[in-house]
């Protein structure tokens, strides 16, 4: 059973699951406004992997006994300067994520709460993937800034990340 500040806190991560796949959404409207169209399909397979991470809260905190209660999730930017400030905006984004992984962790320490620091690993692997993910696009990209052909070679290589559809399903129930 979850206790009532683990579960309140794992709702606001739900919450915030949901509002970083709003944000990628946006920055995929963002990358097909410039018709980039390789950078748009990696923010929109984020978007679903998102909210696959919000669905892993969502079916951990009804498992343990609580109650999933949906709160308003705030409008994303919409605008940025270049693509390289989408992504040093996605990458400074990640480390808030981490930021509160982590504090989830220290909260289900501190709460005696095995099950839930044991399910927490999870997300802190994962947000070792995804910072790197993001602070790697951001070193390509400012590498590139002298060759303006450079990014559609970034945005071609990122065309190659497909979301998989068939195994969302299977996922999410895990």
């Amino acid at each position: 059973m979850l206790s009532e500040r683990m579960e309140q806190a794992l709702n606001e991560q739900i919450k915030w699951e949901f509002y970083s796949a709003y944000l990628y959404l946006s920055m995929a409207s963002y990358f097909e406004s410039l018709s980039l169209e390789g950078f748009a399909s990696w923010m929109k397979a984020q978007a679903v992997e998102e909210c696959m991470h919000a669905m892993k809260f969502y079916h951990f905190v009804n498992e343990r006994g609580g109650r999933v209660r949906l709160q308003a999730i705030e409008q994303p930017p919409t605008d940025w300067e270049s693509p390289l400030a989408v992504l040093e905006f996605g990458l400074k984004h990640e480390r808030e994520v981490t930021e509160k992984i982590n504090r989830l962790v220290e909260l289900a320490q501190e709460e005696k709460d095995h099950a839930t620091y044991i399910f927490l690993q999870w997300f802190v692997t994962e947000q070792v993937e995804e910072e790197d993910s993001f602070g790697s696009l951001v070193e390509k990209m400012k590498l590139v800034a002298d060759a303006p052909g450079g990014i559609f070679m970034i945005d071609r290589e990122l065309a190659q990340r497909r979301i998989d559809f068939t195994s969302l399903a299977t996922e999410t129930n895990a």
